[in-house]
């Protein structure tokens, strides 16, 4: 789920922060956060486990936009954030990806 989104004075990006807990990530050992701002590349932005088994990613987003975005638990099975600002239709399967706005 998304966690913080963080606006910097200093330059127009938000700090973004994504966390996905123990039992949303169901038991994985490892999750990916793949979306439009890493070109969906699955293994741009592995999200650091923490102790409990939760997940978390902090990331620097252009400010003004909407981002669509997805996690990928065990390079297998793909979860959306249920706490998303929004969400669209995947153009490549029946399921939809979950949108963060900044």
């Amino acid at each position: 789920m998304i966690v913080k989104k963080q606006y910097l004075k200093s330059k127009p990006v938000c700090k973004v922060t994504f966390k996905l807990s123990k039992e949303e990530a169901k038991n994985a050992e490892k999750v990916c956060l793949v979306g439009d701002f890493n070109k969906w590349d699955l293994s741009a932005s592995p999200m650091k486990r923490l102790k409990n088994g939760s997940f978390s990613s902090t990331l620097e987003l252009s400010k003004d936009n909407e981002y669509q975005f997805r996690y990928l638990l065990d390079d297998k099975e793909w979860e959306n954030d249920w706490n998303a600002d929004a969400y669209v239709p995947s153009p490549v399967s029946f399921d939809e990806n979950s949108v963060v706005a900044v």
